[in-house]
């Protein structure tokens, strides 16, 4: 695949709550202790996606302190089918605790790749188009991000935690919290190279003066 990955872009996102939801919890929903980049990544979606581009979280910076908080919360314990006819809520509702993040913020840097017709998974069903280039898809994405447009509501993990950001036009890379820490293992992002089985992909989550490092999709660093 050509690389077209060449341009770097900064959001500023905050929050009153956050929910991360770790994949070894099976009932109860606990939070990793920050974002994860396919959260981010889905973030910059929110704001601009097309099939000629694809998100790459490079660089995240921990503005706030990581703090906690849990409650308890009705939700309903089966899906709704055609099969179903409905569901009887009084009968299904099951009441489970969560571990929550409390005010976060965060500074996310990400790169755009530009993806050429020829280089698309569903490229059979695409036509070529002259006017297409990496240029066009910055502009837009800058365009929207600087009037606060988004396709949908930018979340925090689950839709009930809503995420203000901010386009950082000039960003100054620096540290966030002062504080190291080993955050283990993190959901990196789902590998789609199988559509009917997607497969979760992990990286070792180091800060360092409230910094993570995100390696490429490609690196050794990412494990599937």
């Amino acid at each position: 695949m050509s690389n077209y990955c060449s341009k770097e872009y900064c959001l500023e996102i905050s929050g009153k709550g956050a929910c991360f939801t770790r994949p070894e919890m099976k009932v109860e929903r606990v939070s990793y202790d920050i974002i994860t980049p396919s959260a981010a990544r889905a973030i910059y979606q929110s704001i601009f996606w097309k099939p000629a581009i694809r998100w790459h979280i490079t660089r995240i910076e921990v503005l706030n302190p990581i703090k906690w908080f849990s409650f308890r919360r009705n939700e309903i314990g089966s899906l709704m089918s055609h099969r179903t006819r409905g569901i009887y809520i009084e009968d299904n509702r099951q009441q489970k605790a969560a571990l929550i993040l409390k005010d976060v913020r965060y500074r996310i840097y990400a790169e755009m790749e530009f993806i050429p017709v020829k280089d698309r998974v569903k490229k059979e069903t695409e036509e070529y188009r002259p006017d297409e280039n990496p240029a066009k898809y910055y502009a837009m994405f800058e365009r929207r991000a600087q009037k606060g447009q988004t396709f949908n509501q930018p979340y925090f993990g689950c839709r009930e935690f809503a995420a203000d950001f901010e386009y950082i036009e000039n960003p100054i890379k620096g540290n966030g919290i002062s504080e190291d820490r080993d955050l283990g293992y993190m959901l990196y992002d789902m590998d789609y190279t199988d559509e009917m089985n997607p497969q979760p992909m992990f990286f070792r989550a180091i800060m360092k003066h409230g910094v993570i490092e995100v390696p490429p999709v490609n690196s050794k660093e990412v494990l599937k």
